[in-house]
């Protein structure tokens, strides 16, 4: 019997044990996942949890029960993997694979920033990646009396690159709801040019920051945070004052990856960006994350990562040549305050573009404008994801690669 093993029971690790246990002959190969973590987070909920949204219950279950029965659930530390030799060693046992899907994921490294993690960490700088960062902030918020609120992002990439911007609108909105706008002043900070990785949708929510009054910092890389006198300070000495700062850290892969000398200076594993096959290791396979794919690092994308990934294992299996397939396709809400949203729908070549989803004349969501659909669209993913996306269920009239119906181009693709 063959071994596929799955490393890391995420969001990407649990869609690919779902999506190959119905499609492998289980009497021919075993598939084991494993992750050291018993709890499963809903982490676009970690937005939502600082403004009393979501509740801790809302956002976090145990993620065994969504292992497949027939699937080997191991919760242990993976330590490193052996590519030359097909092993991954565990904490305390040494697996064997055929074929090896990294799922690891990404994490927050605030230390890899000078003064990040200081006297004022938890205390006036928080994150939001992570469940215990975005509690404590929740904490934080609830009686904040306010003053410079800054919102800052270290570098890229980083996991949903529109998380920033949507908790500096939600903030806006939920410090008016409170009857206290007037005694936060918001400072949105970036490393870019504007306000999002994708010029067309830059410009677009680089007007709502003017709208709502915040004010934003652009090309600022920075060096280091002055806790003595709570500010964040760039390689040209450009200073800004906080009183709350909540921040985005450098985000890299997990540490195994640097052990076992597959990834590049951040942890990620150079991957073929249409295939999903490790450059390096033909019978490693990369999702979600834990990939140097330049596509967002978001559940969308890893969805549509997960079935073109299913399909090229089975090719692999099988002798054939592999879907040159996976197109970079994102399709993500930005909430925007005010219980609106975007919607965005993009990939590797094509921009945000105006126009409905995911039907050409009705839509009913639209795309690039603020919409209560969209909003209510965002807050149903919740169910979508514990019900059907982690489970491999099909989402219905939401395909893997970037549709062109119902889309609005100043210049039409060639690849339509």
């Amino acid at each position: 019997m063959k071994n596929l093993l799955i490393l890391g029971a995420g969001t990407s690790g649990t869609m690919m044990a779902n999506h190959l246990r119905s499609k492998l002959y289980l009497n021919e190969w075993k598939i084991t996942i494993v992750d050291q973590y018993k709890t499963h987070y809903y982490q676009p909920g970690f937005l939502f949890l600082p403004f009393d949204t979501y509740t801790e219950k809302q956002v976090k279950k145990v993620g065994k029960k969504f292992i497949p029965k027939d699937v080997i659930y191991i919760q242990k530390k993976i330590e490193q993997i052996f590519p030359e030799e097909n092993k991954v060693q565990l904490e305390d046992e040494t697996l064997d694979y055929d074929v090896l899907i990294v799922a690891t994921g990404s994490k927050i490294a605030p230390e890899e920033t000078e003064g990040l993690v200081g006297p004022l960490w938890k205390k006036d700088i928080f994150d939001f990646y992570t469940f215990e960062g975005s509690l404590a902030l929740r904490n934080k918020l609830r009686d904040w009396e306010g003053g410079k609120l800054v919102v800052h992002i270290t570098e890229m990439p980083i996991k949903c690159p529109v998380a920033p911007l949507e908790f500096a609108f939600l903030a806006d909105s939920y410090f008016r709801e409170k009857g206290m706008r007037d005694k936060v002043e918001i400072t949105y900070v970036t490393p870019l040019t504007g306000a999002f990785t994708k010029p067309t949708c830059s410009t677009a929510l680089s007007y709502l920051l003017k709208e709502k009054g915040i004010h934003m910092e652009s090309d600022f890389a920075i060096e280091h945070v002055d806790n003595d006198t709570k500010e964040i300070v760039d390689y040209e000495d450009r200073r800004i004052p906080f009183d709350l700062l909540v921040t985005i850290p450098t985000n890299m892969g997990d540490e195994v990856i640097e052990k076992s000398g597959l990834g590049d200076d951040l942890n990620f594993i150079p991957t073929d960006h249409n295939t999903l096959q490790s450059l390096a290791h033909e019978n490693i396979f990369v999702i979600g994350d834990a990939t140097n794919v330049p596509a967002s690092k978001a559940g969308s994308v890893a969805h549509f990562e997960a079935e073109t990934l299913t399909d090229n294992i089975l090719l692999y299996i099988d002798g054939y040549p592999l879907k040159k397939e996976f197109d970079g396709h994102a399709n993500c809400f930005i909430e925007t305050g005010n219980k609106k949203a975007l919607l965005i729908d993009f990939n590797y070549v094509t921009e945000p573009v105006h126009g409905t989803f995911p039907f050409s004349k009705i839509g009913p969501l639209k795309l690039l404008k603020e919409s209560v659909f969209n909003h209510w669209g965002k807050l149903a993913f919740r169910w979508i994801y514990w019900n059907m996306l982690l489970k491999g269920i099909p989402i219905p009239f939401v395909h893997r690669n970037m549709s062109f119906k119902g889309k609005v181009f100043d210049i039409k693709p060639e690849n339509k």
